[in-house]
């Protein structure tokens, strides 16, 4: 395997067991939040209103950075599982397919997270939850919104990472 498809998926495994810290990370805080809301309410008799805030914002992070490491590790819902096992030509062409899928999808979202319509970076969705505080947190909404362009530059990466993979297995088979 060349040295570019090799440092590609070191970057990939790197970012990925971190995507895994972090998801389980989010996991526990979405856990205690809600956990320390029925204690609060139930035996204490005063829940806080930011356990609820913080749960939901929590299992935001979990569900994204959960979806970052599927998708690395081809457990996403498919259409067609068997293609993500194959190799040789028939695999790289199906791996290209499931790319332009990925593509289609995360392209415009980035657009949108990061520029926004007509060109204008203010209007960006980033920009504009930079200047929205959470329900009953005192934090800035872009900390919780960020997931989204975050858990799509993790796939990304794991997508450029796997074609290299695909590429370089695919030109060492044909060298043979």
């Amino acid at each position: 395997m060349n040295r570019a498809a090799c440092f590609l998926g070191a970057v990939s495994a790197m970012l990925d067991k971190i995507a895994i810290l972090l998801a389980v990370l989010a996991v526990f805080v979405m856990v205690g939040a809600a956990g320390w809301q029925v204690v609060a309410r139930y035996a204490l008799d005063q829940p806080p209103v930011w356990t609820e805030v913080l749960a939901r914002r929590a299992m935001i992070w979990a569900g994204l950075l959960g979806a970052t490491v599927a998708f690395r590790a081809r457990a996403e819902p498919t259409l067609f599982p068997s293609g993500l096992t194959r190799t040789g030509k028939a695999g790289f062409v199906l791996a290209l397919i499931r790319a332009t899928g990925v593509l289609l999808l995360a392209v415009p979202m980035f657009w949108f997270c990061f520029v926004g319509p007509g060109g204008d970076f203010s209007r960006s969705f980033l920009d504009r939850t930079s200047h929205r505080q959470a329900e009953m947190l005192d934090v800035s909404m872009v900390w919780f919104t960020s997931a989204i362009p975050l858990a799509f530059t993790l796939m990304t990466i794991h997508l450029v990472a796997d074609l290299a993979r695909r590429a370089a297995d695919l030109q060492k088979d044909t060298l043979k």
